[in-house]
């Protein structure tokens, strides 16, 4: 992304604020020309009140500066204003749209991109952003103007002069022009940088209790340090390259200025100028100073801005792999909409029967492509059935899960609802009609009640009670210290294991789909409580399709039917019994799981 295309994204942002911009251009132009109009004053008042020695005519220059001071404290305030609102403005218009679109991207897009980074571009690139569209934007504006009418004034009070100071701003702008494309490149390693340290840190509080428990803290602060190091080490370049910049500039501007009064001292001294002109083209070679010195200044920041945007609108642009297929061609080689036609087939998963299979499917996460999660998968589940799935660690049971949501496209074969390719319709009416209760529950840093909710957010607080008490999850909810209202900390963590599993299974309970997907939904409790959840859980699955991934043999006993599964492939399905007698595999993981259940329960 070039620099002109980057800008241009966020101009797009601006857009919609025009009349606060012309509001704030006004007042800049405003209190420019005001500030242009001060240097007269300064003539007025060293040749009319000091050199002619009239006090009227001082008196009178004196009010005129005064007047002209009250203008440009009145525009500053509303230039400062309209720009600092508009910053705060875009730069939340900016976080919202890049939010927005992350949330809705496919979850192998955080397998590459992490988390830590995503929320440094969400948090640090638009607080720099902010900060510059607020300040240093304006500051660049302003002493644009500036600048180009004092050079102009320069030129109405004095040619000789103003040819100097002419003669002086390529040696300025040079520096500027090279200087530039290194501050750039080093503002956007400063920002990648700054991400990491916030990624490192963020993932080590997370797994606090993993670090805390291998005492690794000594080692994790090394760790933390290296990063900040490296973090500082960037930045340190960065700042050098700055401060390099703005002596060099401050260097120049000054040698001319050093010039300029050496050559109108002369004149003064000869009577080729007045006292009077010499004082207001000083007064408008310093601005012109102090201008170019703001723009060599604020330029860095503006490159440090334009990498920051340029990260944001990475992250803006990003498009998820997970859509609607309409009108594409499909693995078949037709469009999906011929294959809606064809089926006669209405679009709306809602009017679709909940009826899901798999034919042929090929998958490979994209992490590690070489590697099939399933290979030549086929499976039927029919509407309103029970299905287990069972298998040792990497059979390709969760992965299935992640292609019934449509977390992922198969690379090879189709998965379907009622027949009808999943890539056919859109992901979120899909999703609309499944609840999956993880074997690890997701908890928000929210209260209990927004916590169960969270499945049906216009869910009544009744209707909320009731699916806490049908998951057997009341009780204990009734325990802590502000029941339904108590706050739940950040991803559960005031709970047990069993019970964030019993508000999760609440939550499915209160979403009320027709499709179910549970990853050992009982893992996490007890004896007694996997009874009580397991009786809900009995009375939720009638007459839903579900799909249970089990650990635990005993738990499914009552599935229509049991798929052994092992190397991404299908070995066998049928009951319990029969497939104890023609399933090795299956028959080994029962004896396996029930001798140890056995001696849990001996002990």
């Amino acid at each position: 992304m070039n620099k002109c295309s980057t800008l241009a994204q966020l101009l797009r942002f601006m857009q919609p604020y025009r009349r606060y911009w012309l509001g704030a251009m006004i007042a800049l132009l405003l209190t420019a020309g005001i500030t242009l109009a001060i240097g007269q004053g300064v003539r007025l008042v060293i040749d009319n009140g000091f050199v002619a020695g009239s006090v009227t005519q001082l008196n009178q220059a004196i009010l005129l500066l005064v007047g002209m001071a009250v203008l440009m404290a009145g525009g500053t305030f509303i230039r400062f204003y309209l720009v600092s609102w508009l910053g705060e403005r875009v730069t939340a218009d900016i976080r919202q749209a890049v939010f927005d679109n992350v949330i809705r991207l496919q979850p192998s897009f955080f397998e590459t991109n992490r988390s830590g980074e995503i929320m440094s571009r969400l948090t640090t690139d638009t607080t720099l952003l902010q900060a510059i569209i607020g300040s240093s934007f304006s500051m660049a504006l302003r002493s644009v103007v500036t600048t180009s009418g004092a050079l102009l004034m320069l030129f109405v009070t004095n040619i000789k002069l103003s040819l100097i100071i002419v003669a002086g701003v390529p040696l300025v702008l040079l520096p500027i022009i090279i200087f530039a494309r290194k501050v750039r490149t080093l503002a956007r390693q400063s920002q990648d940088s700054i991400a990491d340290v916030g990624s490192y840190a963020g993932e080590a509080i997370q797994q606090i209790k993993t670090v805390q428990s291998y005492t690794q803290e000594a080692h994790e602060s090394r760790a933390f340090g290296a990063e900040v190091q490296r973090a500082f080490k960037v930045a340190q370049q960065r700042i050098r390259q700055r401060a390099m910049l703005m002596a060099l500039v401050i260097l120049l501007v000054f040698g001319a200025l050093s010039g300029m009064l050496w050559v109108g001292g002369y004149d003064v001294i000869n009577g080729a100028m007045s006292a009077g002109e010499l004082g207001a083209f000083v007064f408008y070679a310093l601005i012109v100073a102090m201008g170019v010195g703001t723009i060599s200044e604020v330029y860095g920041e503006l490159q440090r801005a334009v990498g920051a945007t340029e990260r944001l609108m990475a992250l803006l642009d990003a498009e998820s792999d997970i859509k609607s297929l309409a009108g594409h061609t499909s693995l078949s080689g037709h469009s999906v909409m011929d294959m809606l036609d064809q089926q006669s087939k209405p679009a709306n998963p809602a009017m679709l029967r909940a009826q899901l299979s798999l034919t042929d499917v090929c998958f490979s996460y994209p992490s590690r492509p070489e590697q099939r999660a399933l290979n030549h998968f086929s499976l039927t589940l029919k509407a309103g059935s029970i299905t287990a799935l069972v298998g040792p660690s990497g059979a390709g049971k969760s992965t299935l899960f992640e292609l019934l949501l449509r977390f992922y496209d198969p690379q090879q074969g189709q998965v379907c609802l009622d027949g009808l390719d999943l890539r056919a319709l859109d992901p979120n009416e899909l999703r609309q009609q499944i609840a999956l209760v993880a074997q690890q529950p997701a908890l928000f840093t929210a209260n209990v009640i927004d916590n169960i909710r969270y499945g049906r957010p216009a869910a009544s607080e009744a209707e909320v009670i009731a699916a806490a008490k049908a998951a057997y999850a009341d009780e204990f909810i009734q325990r802590l210290p502000e029941g339904y209202q108590s706050e739940l900390g950040e991803r559960g963590v005031r709970l047990s294991g069993g019970q964030k599993q019993r508000i999760a299974i609440a939550r499915a309970i209160l979403s009320d789909r027709r499709i179910l997907l549970l990853d050992e939904a009982t893992s996490a409790l007890d004896t007694e409580n996997e009874h009580n959840v397991q009786l809900a859980l009995n009375t939720l699955m009638r007459g839903r399709t579900t799909v249970i991934i089990a650990h635990r043999l005993s738990t499914i006993l009552h599935a229509d039917q049991i798929v052994v599964m092992e190397q991404g492939q299908v070995v066998d399905m049928g009951s319990h019994a029969a497939l104890l007698q023609s399933s090795d595999l299956y028959a080994r993981l029962a004896k396996l799981q029930f001798k140890q259940d056995d001696e849990a329960h001996l002990a």
